[in-house]
């Protein structure tokens, strides 16, 4: 469930709390199926309800769903097959989850090698997840190559390598997962919180594993769980973007058609126990307090599950009692999330506080708001704006090609059911008596599991002049890579993308940048907009923080609505609007003009109350205080401090003195001063014309005049910076995350800026196939993931690289870094390296455009950085026309390893030797 609330107290360090991500990714309840028509090679036929739809069943008993969805030439598989965590065997709750690693180390046919470089040709973007009924494979891939990504899965499908020594290989970076997680006090919560509510069921651990587990598994342990779960009767293949469905039924019958069937075990049951209760203390590094009251709700397959979803929205409206905790400033913020499994759920009431506040004052408050809600009902208007909300929803699915993959498996492979739509039927028969029914049962304090969050004691960063030691290793040479003829034979097709959209783009007479994108794949319309800024420069010396305190009042309502009545309104026509330097609007097309009537109200005429603005001062006060303390925060500042020159623009952190002492008056100066119509973009994306959104955006924006001239907002340039080491003790991590980070001398504009993008294609990316995942992690296993960043600004630029492994192992991962660098400036990459980050580069491009999301925040960013909205083909003939000497000669020109910043986080690094 997507919680359809707009931005709250956007200057939060973190908005929510990890484990609600992690809990929204533990998987639940694979169902029955519902077929349709004969034919003799498969059951199929377009579902009733939706001519974009087909479905069909293999005789082999695998269950396919074609969407069909031209956002763009962009296809996106998703092969869901029903096994996860439930199905471990006892004392390893890993398997599922090693084993899902373990399909990317090859099949029969297909080595690991060969898969990596295949799925970079298709443009990198793969993954998989682990659930708790549910493992997920997925490709997002140019629509021209479906075919390739089906026939991957069919090989995978057949067979696996589950060998000792490749298990061995994979086992270090499955345990690098692990220890990631462990070092998240939030997740080590759930994990918990699972135990607590679950105890006795397979639902008491999830799919995570242990290192222990992964230390005693074996290949023979993992085949034996291939053998018996991996088979088409098991699974789900739903398939969305621009396709024909018959076209795509026709190759799966070819690829999955002459794998056979297996017999399957019976599931494991799930037979619940009485929840305890008991309270659960946790130290965080979160620079808030934190507490959470858990209860277990409905599952998918209860009748109760869709009422409880209108309970968890109508708990967490900005209309209600929780959201009102912090209007009122009584908490930073409050609110109800919800997360399901097959035969039963989580519902979370979380509250976080500043740390001089106690925990059992808010866990008190927190049981009274919802034992009066049980005992009062929760208001009709509440209840129906929830469903309209959560209606409302599902048209917005469908502008997303991945997203729309995603709905629909998570509907039929996760929930058991014939379609989405099923959920929405039963969401609009909810009523408030149900709501206040499933209230009354659920929400039960008796049977209430408590947890409070604390801030770790303090603890300062240590630095230090330059890197103290070395570690020397031989990295292996670039494998040559030689692919099966029907990948070759595909991937060889390589051309410039050309774009596909219709945009518009003008100036309008007060200085806004308007682009509309027509796109008429769903009965919705949406506004992104940015305004350019730069509190760095803008916010005056000693005022540090206006910039969050503002954000912050934009959420108090307008000059001519309460911020009740503002929210009434948006729950009116089921809209979400967010408002700042960053705004957008989401609406339905019927809906589109008294939308932006109140996107246009927030942002032009906000009511920036004075009672409001001494309570949202306080609570940014207080989270500035905590952002001293917080080592997430502290790391970036010191990374910052090391990169940047003293008195830099950008190391002016607000200090709890520098906010408590502004006023509303620099509040509204500030916003005097930055919300300029001259400065803004807006981007009219969906089913709209662009003459019905000029005339939209000009009578609701039209008369927003810029005073005074257009602000600088470029930050200075800045000289190369000397080495540094730096390390921020953070008690709640069991593994170090660390980052590299140099200043480089080119700016966006320099045509050097292709050469290193194509340079980082070569090193990251693509998995296997680039150099820092095969040595790191494939080779090494130190690490799990590894990023490669450069970001490229008109004035200053950053490079960087990211890992996170054991602190034994800092010293030996950064060594493996150094010396890839040091190969790029030295050495041209391999004519095929060179050939393959190319193919990956210039088949990421038409990839961004598989939302409307991401083509609208394209254009935003094309239009901020002086760019032209068809800057994305120009690249791609750069990128063609590279060599790889240029390529190196830009590495050796602007990379400086030997001056790289390294800051780490966690425990302290082992010392080099």
């Amino acid at each position: 469930m997507k919680n359809s609330r707009t931005k709250q107290n956007s200057w939060m360090l973190k908005k929510w709390p990890t484990w609600a991500v992690v809990a929204w990714l533990i998987g639940i309840v694979a169902g029955g199926w519902l077929g349709a028509g004969a034919s003799p090679a498969y059951a199929s036929g377009p579902d009733s309800g939706d001519a974009a739809v087909t479905r069909a069943v293999l005789p082999n008993g695998l269950r396919v769903v074609v969407i069909r969805n031209p956002i763009a030439a962009v296809v996106t598989t998703v092969l869901n097959y029903d096994v996860g965590s439930n199905e471990a065997p006892a004392g390893f709750p890993g398997m599922a989850h090693a084993q899902e690693h373990m399909m990317f180390r090859g099949s029969p046919g297909l080595t690991a090698g060969q898969l990596a470089n295949i799925n970079a040709n298709l443009g990198g973007m793969f993954n998989a997840d682990t659930q708790q009924t549910v493992t997920q494979y997925f490709f997002t891939v140019p629509a021209e190559y479906l075919d390739v990504a089906l026939h991957l899965e069919a090989i995978r499908m057949s067979g696996v390598l589950d060998t000792d020594p490749l298990w061995n290989q994979e086992r270090g970076a499955i345990e690098q997962e692990v220890a990631g997680d462990l070092s998240s006090p939030e997740y080590v919560f759930y994990s918990r919180l699972l135990t607590a509510m679950f105890d006795g069921t397979p639902y008491a651990h999830d799919a995570l594993g242990t290192k222990a587990s992964f230390d005693a598994t074996t290949g023979a342990m993992l085949k034996k769980f291939y053998d018996t779960w991996y088979a088409p009767n098991n699974a789900t293949l739903v398939v969305a973007g621009d396709v024909q469905a018959q076209s795509v039924l026709d190759q799966v019958q070819k690829y999955f058609g002459p794998i056979p069937s297996k017999e399957l075990p019976a599931r494991p049951e799930i037979k619940l126990k009485t929840v305890r209760p008991r309270t659960l203390r946790m130290q965080s590094d979160l620079p808030y307090k934190m507490v959470i009251l858990a209860f277990r709700m409905p599952g998918y397959d209860s009748p109760d599950y869709a009422a409880s979803q209108v309970l968890a929205d109508a708990l967490d409206s900005r209309r209600g009692q929780l959201f009102e905790l912090a209007a009122e400033g009584r908490v930073l913020e409050a609110g109800f999330q919800l997360y399901t499994l097959p035969k039963s759920g989580l519902g979370f009431a979380v509250a976080s506080f500043p740390p001089g506040m106690q925990a059992q004052q808010i866990i008190e408050t927190l049981r009274s708001v919802l034992m009066r809600q049980v005992s009062q009902g929760l208001a009709a208007d509440l209840v129906e704006a929830a469903k309209r909300r959560e209606l409302a929803q599902a048209e917005f699915q469908k502008n997303s090609i991945p997203g729309l993959a995603m709905t629909w498996s998570q509907a039929l492979a996760v929930e058991g059911r014939h379609s989405p739509q099923e959920d929405l039927d039963a969401i609009a028969r909810v009523t408030a008596d149900d709501v206040r029914r499933v209230a009354r049962r659920y929400l039960n304090m008796a049977h209430c599991v408590t947890a409070i969050f604390t801030p770790q004691s303090e603890s300062k960063p240590v630095s230090a002049k330059g890197y103290g030691g070395t570690e020397n290793f031989t990295l292996p040479q670039s494998r040559d890579v030689v692919l099966p003829s029907w990948a070759s034979d595909a991937l060889a097709r390589l051309s410039i993308p050309q774009p596909e959209l219709n945009t518009i783009q003008k100036r309008l007479p007060n200085g806004i940048t308007l682009i509309v994108q027509p796109a008429a794949i769903s009965r919705t319309v949406s506004i992104f907009g940015h305004v350019k800024n730069k509190p760095a420069l803008q916010a005056p010396k000693g005022k540090e923080g206006v910039d969050d305190v503002l954000d912050a009042l934009f959420d108090y309502g307008t000059e001519a609505r309460s911020r009740q009545a503002f929210q009434k309104a948006l729950d009116d026509i089921a809209a979400d609007v967010s408002v700042g330097t960053d705004f957008s609007l989401r609406a339905l097309k019927e809906h589109f003009d008294a939308g932006t009537r109140l996107l246009a109200e927030n942002l032009l005429h906000p009511a920036l109350p004075a009672a409001d603005f001494e309570i949202v001062r306080k609570q940014a006060a207080e989270v500035a205080a905590g952002n001293e303390r917080s080592p997430e925060e502290l790391s970036h500042r010191a990374l910052d401090a090391a990169l940047f020159p003293k008195n830099d623009p950008v190391l002016r952190w607000p200090t709890p003195a520098d906010v408590s002492a502004l006023t509303l008056e620099d509040v509204r100066a500030y916003y005097d001063q930055v919300m300029r119509p001259d400065q803004t973009v807006i981007v009219v994306v969906g089913d709209i014309t662009a003459e019905e959104a000029e005339a939209v955006i000009g009578k609701y924006f039209g008369d927003w005049k810029a005073s005074g001239p257009a602000p600088d907002l470029l930050l200075p340039a800045v000289p190369p910076n000397p080495p540094a080491v730096v390390h921020v003790p953070n008690k709640s991590r069991v593994q170090d995350r660390v980052q590299l980070a140099e200043v480089l001398g080119l700016t966006r504009s320099n045509p050097d800026f292709y050469a290193l993008t194509l340079g980082n294609h070569v090193l990251g990316g693509g998995f296997y196939a680039t150099r820092l995942y095969r040595d790191l992690r494939e080779e090494a296993g130190l690490v799990y993931s590894v990023d490669v960043d450069m970001n490229a600004g008109k004035s200053r630029s950053e490079y960087a690289v990211a890992y996170a492994c054991d602190p034994a192992n800092v010293a030996k991962a950064r060594a493996i870094v150094l010396r890839n660098i040091q190969r790029m400036q030295s050495q041209p990459a391999d004519p095929a390296e060179l050939e393959l980050a190319k193919a990956m580069l210039l088949r990421e491009i038409p990839l961004r455009s598989m939302s409307l999301d991401s083509i609208a925040q394209g254009f935003i960013y094309r239009t901020v950085m002086d760019l032209p909205l068809d800057e994305p083909t120009r690249a791609a003939q750069h990128y063609a026309a590279l060599t790889a000497e240029q390529v190196q000669a830009a590495f050796a020109k602007w990379l400086r390893p030997g001056d790289w910043v390294q800051v780490s986080e966690g425990p302290a690094p082992a010392t080099a030797p």
